[in-house]
């Protein structure tokens, strides 16, 4: 390793996602794109740090400052992503960026520093209150429908059965509708449109939206999904009331890894989950088998590590009020808190 660099003062953010993606642990969460997508979105300051040997990048570390007057204050790599942490070509260059992490947090004055890892670093306070569900995927769709255990092999020709549809390039606004709607119900403020549509404008063709509906209907469900080498992350899903009916979110997750194989991807990733959730469970029932996550911290100024999830039990009053508030209003007031949770 020779130095530290930021790509907030330099031009390589090209080398950057070429170092992202030829890495083994690189994620879709560690692309510089999410920079451009933070920046024009939200108030979050920037700080993507990044070493170099023998003059070619060798480690980076995507990190936003946020600060909440609701949630604290953290220095995180990396807000709205679930994956994320730093990714080094020797232990020495993690060890750097970590040692530039620490110190960064310490001179913003930040509550803690969270690094999300998939691989976990030494000697670091760690939270593994989620997992992630990963599989690769058979060439033959028979193989992947045979993978599936077979009440859920049901739902999906249920799905079918009933005449569901999907679209894949729906717009971001149909898919929105549809998302604000599901979070509404499971009492989680929602993310601004913008932000959906920068992630579309920003990462192209590894961003897809899909809707799933009844022909001629409004669509009931949707999903966002992220591509990144051979993978696909369906990452922002769900449903309006009718869509459980209609056995939409089976087959929409169906139709996804159909249009996955068909576009070259060997792997499916099912994202995050909090362990004992309704959607961990729904994970396990198509054959997934979780993953520890590990959120690491480096507790600047906090005393404990923090817990900004919904099973705290300081928002459970919170969490029941907002469902019950109008469509309208959740809309309209949940990007402001939304942007704060990261």
């Amino acid at each position: 390793m020779e130095a530290l660099y930021s790509l907030e003062s330099t031009n390589d953010q090209a080398e950057w996602d070429q170092f992202v993606l030829s890495h083994p642990h690189g994620s879709f969460f560690h692309l510089s794109g999410w920079r451009d997508v933070i920046r024009q979105v939200f108030p979050h300051r920037t700080h993507f740090l990044f070493t170099r040997a023998a003059g070619q990048i060798s480690g980076v570390l995507p990190l936003a400052e946020v600060r909440s007057l609701l949630f604290g204050h953290k220095l995180v790599s990396l807000p709205f992503c679930v994956y994320g942490g730093v990714l080094g070509s020797t232990a020495d260059d993690e060890a750097a960026l970590v040692t530039e992490a620490g110190a960064l947090a310490r001179r913003l004055g930040v509550d803690y520093l969270e690094l999300r890892q998939r691989q976990a670093l030494s000697a670091m306070p760690t939270v593994d209150r989620y997992v992630t569900f990963r599989r690769r995927l058979d060439g033959d769709s028979e193989a992947n429908m045979r993978a599936i255990p077979r009440k859920q092999r049901a739902m999906i020709r249920k799905g079918g059965a009933k005449g569901l549809r999907p679209v894949f390039g729906s717009t971001v606004r149909a898919f929105f509708r549809i998302y604000a709607e599901s979070l509404r119900s499971l009492g989680t403020p929602v993310l601004p449109l913008r932000y959906f549509a920068a992630l579309e404008r920003v990462f192209g063709e590894r961003c897809q939206t899909l809707t799933v509906g009844l022909p001629g209907e409004e669509p009931v469900a949707a999903v966002m999904s992220f591509y990144f080498r051979d993978e696909v992350l369906p990452y922002y899903g769900g449903g309006t009331a009718a869509a459980r009916d209609l056995h939409a979110y089976d087959f929409m997750y169906w139709e996804l890894l159909l249009n996955a194989l068909g576009r070259g991807c060997k792997l499916f990733d099912f994202g995050r989950s909090r362990q004992g959730t309704g959607s961990y469970r729904f994970k396990t029932h198509w054959g997934f088998e979780p993953e520890p996550l590990h959120y690491q911290y480096d507790l600047v100024r906090s005393k404990a590590l923090p817990n900004i999830s919904p099973d705290n039990p300081r928002y459970g009053t919170l969490i029941n009020v907002w469902r019950r508030l109008p469509l309208a209003v959740t809309t309209a007031i949940g990007p402001w808190i939304a942007r704060d949770l990261g």
